[in-house]
């Protein structure tokens, strides 16, 4: 679909000469600024909180506690699953108050809040703050948490543990496993992780007592799902609430719901009747933002005497931090949504086990379980290949949906729509040479007399782009003949602005500049769902698609006029209204100019889509080179086969992609949120401790396509946005073992950093396979 001229960002000029406009740019009249008192404990009673040197500070305004949050009425922060556990439970929700009530469970969670002249004033006067604790006992590893006696966050969870999700047959798989000719187990850890968009949190609320009207700017992935949970959460109508969100940078799953702050900040501007701002510093970032995975992963699989797949089995065991929020529990069921991958399995089954710990709470993030499930998927197949002595590539081959069989019924339920897992798998290893196992073994031992340990690896991932509840879209002429486009999806680098006037002017044969996008317009109620789960282009795109043929349609009465011909002799084509088998025509753009005083203009069109789920997947390969003497690990190659369904603009998807597998690889090599298991200290609370991935983490990655185009949608578009970390982390991490089996080592867990590769490299030696293996539960 990648036909249009215009090959690069329309964005691009702006954000590089400094014109964007995020939200912490923002200045209102009469502007306050917000500074929270955070705890420095991880789990304490407060005994005492006095604010009195605070407030009498010169500027400060106001300064807000619990107890100001709760004399207000304001509701515990939203959570929600729609489904009861494997008990017949459902979800136990915490009270998650905006400021801290009698307890503190994390080290980060707001306490107070100073309003001031200034942020400079606001900070002063928050450390002027009296605060006495009596300290609790800690706990912040999953496994610890759910032991007999461990400490006990909150009244209403016994055990720690809120949710225990069970899909699939349990006692058919285990029947199946335990008549399996071999079973082959693996436990892995997908270490937690802090997103760290570029742009830091940052609101501004605005109330007007006279309206009872809320304006509340934000960072976020769509106003609609921050408008409603503010809403709830105030007692507010949401039709009083605007939420206006300028440009975004960065999110990554941790910007689509409201924060404790957030309350706060209305509240603030309640008690003061003006505009109040915050925003976060880096260190609030990593304390205070949702953060992601931490997820205990165990997986069986049994195979038949000639390598085919039988069963699965996978448990979870999954570390939520100190409450629930609106993502964390859903993306965590969610994630076994693809149970068994790419692969015919005739029997499957999972349980995650879901509990709470003195840690920041998690949420979505990039890939939203999805990760999850495909790095023990992958890991295990690669570990069958490895038992087995097969070829990687030949086992997943003789396993896998062929493409006649879509759409397919996984033994969960989940129905992919359509694929073709062999055909991608053999692209892969044509463009690889992966099959040339002697040239490869020729490069390991060349490798091997350097010092280098080579290894490569293969993943063939699937995942899901999400449906949420559809999308509604409208298309205005503004009166000088541009079209404006509005949706409620909101960018955070996707490159929407691009992507989706680009659907249009294809559509309707217009220049891709005459189109403007402006998303979640506050004069704008429309329905629509986030930017997230890959959906944006799957969703609010093929909807914009759809208004332009309602354009179109609306546009024939017009021509006919124009043209003094009957709407059944009409075509459209290249922009342009044709009387069929003549070269009499009027373009689109000449309609638009000539009803350009009309209002509103005749040609507006709105339009409205609920599309279902589409299962975007690929296979990818990569070699790595490990120091022996070091443990410092290199990626030497990346290829990458993806089935995204239609192109809309290549170098979007290729941005997006390199994206994806940059996040993944930071996990697989560096990333790793630790916090000390005595005191819940976040250990790696800045990026001296906490390394991202840089510019030179790759040497060489090439992208392939292999598009089977989805039903779903009328573009036939599939998502790409988190098929880069859903393949990279089982890609990266079966390389790493591979190449760690040259000196013994059977088993390792993320993070790949060098002293961590290097330790198992002296425990493999030693006759310890598995040293630097995460513990497991019984």
């Amino acid at each position: 679909m990648d036909t249009h001229a215009f090959k690069g960002r329309v964005e691009d000029r702006r954000y590089i000469t400094g014109a964007g406009t995020y939200t912490s740019d923002r200045i209102l009249p009469g502007q306050l600024y917000a500074c929270f008192l955070r705890s420095d404990r991880a789990h304490a009673e407060i005994i005492s909180l006095d604010v009195r040197a605070a407030a009498q500070v010169g500027g400060v305004h106001a300064v807000l506690t619990g107890q100001d949050v709760k004399a207000a009425g304001i509701a515990s922060l939203p959570t929600a699953l729609a489904v009861n556990g494997r008990d017949g439970q459902p979800l136990i929700k915490p009270y998650r108050p905006a400021l801290a009530q009698g307890r503190v469970r994390y080290v980060g969670e707001p306490v107070a809040c100073v309003v001031a002249e200034s942020a400079a004033i606001a900070q002063e006067a928050a450390e002027r703050t009296a605060l006495a604790y009596r300290e609790l006992p800690v706990v912040t590893r999953a496994l610890d948490a759910m032991k007999a006696g461990a400490p006990r966050l909150h009244e209403n969870v016994p055990g720690n543990r809120v949710f225990d999700f069970g899909i699939g047959n349990e006692a058919k798989t285990d029947e199946r496993l335990r008549s399996a000719k071999r079973v082959v187990r693996l436990s892995l850890y997908n270490n937690r992780v802090v997103a760290n968009p570029l742009e830091p949190r940052s609101a501004i609320a605005q109330y007007d007592s006279a309206r009872d009207r809320l304006t509340f700017y934000s960072v976020t992935q769509g106003v609609n799902s921050i408008r409603a949970q503010l809403a709830g959460v105030l007692g507010m109508n949401p039709e009083s609430i605007d939420v206006v969100a300028l440009d975004v940078g960065g999110a990554f799953g941790v910007r689509s719901q409201i924060y404790p702050e957030y309350p706060v900040l209305v509240l603030a501007s309640k008690r003061t009747g003006r505009p109040v701002k915050w925003t976060a510093s880096r260190n609030e970032v990593f304390l205070a933002d949702e953060q992601g995975r931490d997820v205990i992963c165990t997986g069986q699989l049994g195979l038949d005497a000639h390598g085919r797949f039988l069963a699965m089995r996978f448990d979870f065991i999954t570390n939520l931090g100190a409450y629930c929020t609106p993502s964390g529990p859903f993306i965590n069921m969610r994630a076994t949504a693809p149970m068994t991958g790419v692969y015919d399995v005739p029997v499957a089954y999972a349980r995650n086990r879901m509990v709470l710990t003195n840690t920041a709470p998690m949420a979505a993030y990039r890939g939203a379980g999805r990760p999850i499930m495909s790095s023990i998927v992958e890991r295990l197949v690669g570990q069958a290949a490895r038992e087995l002595g097969m070829d990687a590539a030949t086992l997943r081959r003789l396993n896998m949906i062929p493409k006649d069989r879509f759409p397919y019924t996984l033994a969960n339920g989940t129905v992919y729509d359509c694929g073709d897992p062999i055909g991608v798998l053999d692209q892969a290893v044509k463009v690889t040479g992966w099959g040339d196992a002697h040239a490869f073994e020729a490069r390991r031992a060349e490798a091997r007399k350097r010092g280098k340990l080579l290894g490569r690896g293969m993943a063939c991932c699937i995942e899901s782009t999400a449906g949420m509840g559809g999308d509604e879209v409208e298309l205005e002429f503004d009166p000088g003949g541009r079209l404006v486009l509005y949706t409620m999806t909101h960018s955070s680098g996707q490159g929407h602005a691009t992507a989706f006037a680009q659907i249009v002017a294809d559509a309707l044969g217009m220049p891709i500049e005459s189109v403007e996008l402006r998303e979640g317009d506050p004069s704008k109620r429309l329905w629509g769902g986030n930017t997230g789960g890959s959906r944006s282009t799957h969703g609010a795109g093929s909807t914009l698609f759809l208004g332009a043929q309602e354009v179109i349609s609306k546009g024939l009465a017009l021509a006919a006029r124009e043209l003094e011909a009957a709407e059944a002799d009409l075509e459209f084509r290249d922009g342009a209204y044709r009387i069929k088998g003549t070269d009499r025509a009027v373009t689109l753009q000449a309609l638009v100019n000539k009803h350009a005083s009309t209002t509103p203009h005749p040609l507006n069109a709105r339009a409205k889509a609920n599309t279902t789920a589409t299962w975007p997947n690929g296979c990818h390969v990569a070699e790595v080179e490990i120091d022996e003497a070091t443990g410092a690990a290199k990626i030497l190659s990346y290829v990458a086969v993806d089935d995204a369904g239609n192109i809309v603009n290549h170098t979007l998807v290729e941005g997006q992609m390199h994206g994806g597998l940059t996040n993944g690889a930071g996990q697989v090599l560096g990333e790793h949120a630790i916090y000390d298991p005595d005191t819940g200290q976040l250990l790696t609370g800045s990026f001296m401790d906490y390394p991202l991935p840089k510019a030179g983490l790759w040497r060489e990655v090439k992208l392939f396509e292999h598009p089977v185009p989805t039903k779903t949608n009328p573009i036939g578009a599939k998502g790409v946005g988190e098929a880069g970390v859903t393949g990279s982390l089982p890609t990266l991490m079966n390389a790493i073992l591979d190449a760690l089996s040259a000196v013994g080592v059977t088993h390792f867990d993320m993070p790949a950093t060098p002293s961590r590769v290097w330790s198992a490299i002296q425990a493999g030696q030693a006759g310890q396979p598995a040293a630097l293996a995460v513990p497991q539960a019984d």
